[in-house]
């Protein structure tokens, strides 16, 4: 299992992001898959989580409304694209998957400041 994510980098507040993560490795249609992050100093936490044909999907309650998690089975990938950023969203953000164990990608940086 591989999980490669990109699109972070350095935004100003209310600004966008849009993060991939291309997965490969696994049959990527049939697992639901999640955005997490962690900030420097805390937790690991859930972002977003979408079922495996994208019907359902989930999110933290900080990020309900600016945040949205799709998929392109076609092409192996999920993503998160993140509207109206805010200064506390600024975090290491990576890519999971639950296939007999936690697959996780390397992560990548979002850092929302002026």
């Amino acid at each position: 299992v591989q999980l490669v994510e990109s699109g972070g980098g350095l935004v100003q507040p209310g600004g966008s992001l849009r993060l991939s993560c291309a997965a490969s490795g696994f049959t990527f249609s049939s697992y639901a898959m999640s955005w997490y992050r962690q900030a420097p100093g805390k937790e690991r936490e859930l972002v977003a989580r979408i079922t495996s044909a994208g019907g359902n999907r989930n999110y933290a309650d900080s990020v309900k409304g600016r945040f949205t998690i799709s998929r392109d089975n076609a092409k192996n990938t999920v993503y998160l694209q993140m509207n109206s950023l805010k200064p506390e969203d600024t975090a290491v953000y990576y890519c999971h998957v639950r296939r007999s164990g936690d697959y996780w990608g390397q992560g990548t940086q979002v850092t929302v400041s002026s």
